[in-house]
């Protein structure tokens, strides 16, 4: 890409001029109408912006150095994050009426330390390969679970049958073409219910550098950013699924981690390489939740009565305001 007319710009063929006047500030390569020397062209330019990028972090770095202890504090960098749209829902820590909530919420006999979870994992109707290994991974994840293969008994069904047995939480793994899409989770005897959009499923052989299979330990279990209401209630379901005292000796730990109402789910195993090292080792399986509804009860899809229901139109008129 080197036959337009006259010489290309910087290619050792015009007069030496410097690199920057290649770009004026007016510069579009849209504006170039020939495919190969726009190509050509644009890569030139993510190389200079590159290379300007570069300079100036040096020439700051230099800039601290010379300053010493007298350096300003660095700049934060604003994030979609940290310029969060204000959420009047968000939770208070010492507030009362939270207290009170969670003392008797649904979930108050878990911690409280009255009922052990017990946890129920099924499928879609007659589920395919890889969510059946998806389930028997999870199961894996979470202690005193047990895998069901559903094959065309309805959930209305389950739910009495779960009650009976004494589960605490019913588990459902949907999927669609063959890859698991959609998770519910209830909580038995009286809800609530949410329903989940899953995404980014990795088994555990898809997982690189990924450590030896997770022992029986209990895991630690960490929530991270759950700060508003309904952030709060999706953190207790969450929990409430993992029995309430961890084996640290197991290394094992769950997290939910919250960012930008997308709950990333990860299992690692600690690996402590010295008294002041330690290193993470990722176990499995990996997934993405995101939120779409919270149903007072349990499942109940034609009569159940909704606490909050993810409406795109009226909801995501910010990129910055997140509901959980």
């Amino acid at each position: 890409p080197g036959h337009g007319n006259g010489p290309m710009p910087g290619d050792g063929t015009g007069s030496a001029a410097p690199e920057r006047v290649l770009f004026p500030p007016t510069f579009s390569v849209s504006e170039i109408k020939n495919k190969q020397r726009r190509h050509f062209m644009f890569l030139r330019w993510k190389q200079q912006q590159r290379k300007e990028k570069l300079a100036l972090k040096k020439k700051r770095r230099k800039e601290r150095e010379a300053l010493g202890d007298k350096a300003p504090p660095k700049a934060v960098p604003k994030t979609i994050e940290n310029q969060r749209v204000y959420d009047e829902t968000t939770v208070d820590p010492n507030d009362e009426e939270v207290a009170f909530d969670e003392a008797t919420d649904e979930f108050a006999p878990y911690f409280n330390r009255q009922t052990v979870p017990k946890i129920l994992i099924t499928t879609s109707d007659r589920p395919r390969g890889r969510t059946v290994r998806f389930c028997e991974q999870l199961a894996t994840v979470i202690p005193n679970s047990h895998v069901y293969y559903r094959r065309g008994l309805a959930l209305k069904r389950i739910i009495p049958q779960c009650i009976a047995r004494d589960f605490t939480d019913l588990i459902v793994i949907n999927e669609d073409r063959k890859i698991p899409n959609g998770l519910v989770l209830s909580h038995l005897p009286d809800g609530p219910t949410a329903h989940f959009r899953m995404s980014s499923v990795r088994l555990r052989k898809e997982i690189k550098r990924k450590g030896k299979e997770p022992t029986e330990h209990v895991p630690e279990v960490i929530l991270n950013n759950f700060t508003t209401r309904l952030g709060h209630s999706i953190g207790r379901m969450f929990a409430a699924l993992f029995p309430h005292d961890p084996q640290f000796i197991g290394r094992q730990v769950a997290t939910f981690h919250n960012q930008r109402d997308y709950i990333f789910f990860r299992f690692h195993r600690y690996i402590f390489k010295s008294e002041k090292k330690v290193g993470i080792q990722e176990l499995g399986p990996r997934f993405t939740l995101k939120l779409r509804s919270l149903q007072k009860g349990t499942f109940d899809s034609k009569f159940g009565e909704y606490e909050w229901i993810h409406k795109r139109r009226e909801m995501d008129t910010s990129r910055r305001k997140f509901h959980l």
